[in-house]
């Protein structure tokens, strides 16, 4: 079958784990991969796309694991972790600004020494003067993931897609650093994630994208100009649909 040229998205959800900001297997914030990540997004921002970006927060603080030991109660540590993420959208902000790019920072919690509160409609008259979203602190709400934020957020601001940035490249049968005979899906419908039970986001943001009929692709980011290509529309990674 030939292949059909494709249009660039007009509006995209871009989720980055906290890990992307860290060397591997290492913790907080490093230069280079800051850079790097910015670089991308400016690259692809630079089009007709709008583009806001949900940050993890998993470099500095993961709330479910600080509250593992029972010492501090999950909703005190899922509050620290949307306050990482924070860190890492500030972060993100200066370094997109660095670049030329106009961008603002916009927080779900009331910060407003640091960022902008999260309301959808200022959010989409940004978009009209063509800056770039950074979207920080989650949903707001403890016990909710930044995976959940990412759907909730692509069904408010009517994004085209969600795309999640990951360090592989797609979803794939199995854990292919484990399982040699895994394959990679190219295509994948909700029900068959969640059937399958395979990782591509947590249960409630699939479900939140399966029921706005939101698609997700999930595609490796490390592969200079990546970002660039998903938002432009050309079929990398996995694409999840209904």
């Amino acid at each position: 079958m030939e292949d059909v040229p494709r249009r660039p998205y007009r509006r995209v959800i871009l989720k980055i784990s906290g890990e992307s900001f860290a060397k591997p297997g290492e913790h907080g914030i490093d230069p280079a991969e800051l850079a790097a990540i910015a670089q991308e997004i400016a690259t692809a921002a630079s089009g007709e796309t709008q583009v806001a970006v949900v940050v993890g927060g998993g470099n500095i603080i993961r709330g479910a694991t600080l509250a593992q030991p029972g010492r501090i109660d999950q909703s005190t540590a899922d509050y620290m972790g949307m306050l990482a993420t924070v860190i890492n959208g500030m972060a993100l902000r200066e370094a997109l600004a660095g670049l030329g790019q106009d961008c603002r920072l916009m927080t779900a919690i009331d910060i407003p020494a640091v960022g902008e509160r999260f309301i959808r409609a200022r959010a989409l008259r940004h978009f009209e003067k063509g800056r770039t979203l950074v979207l920080a602190a989650g949903t707001g709400n403890p016990f909710f993931t930044t995976d959940t934020c990412a759907a909730l957020r692509g069904a408010e601001l009517n994004a085209d897609v969600l795309l999640k940035a990951t360090k592989v490249d797609g979803v794939y049968t199995a854990d292919p650093k484990q399982d040699p005979t895994a394959t990679r899906y190219e295509t994948l419908t909700f029900s068959e994630a969640v059937a399958k039970q395979l990782r591509v986001m947590d249960l409630t943001a699939l479900t939140m994208c399966m029921e706005h009929n939101l698609p997700v692709v999930v595609f490796d980011f490390k592969t200079p100009g990546n970002i660039r290509r998903v938002v432009a529309g050309e079929r990398i990674g996995t694409l999840v649909t209904n």
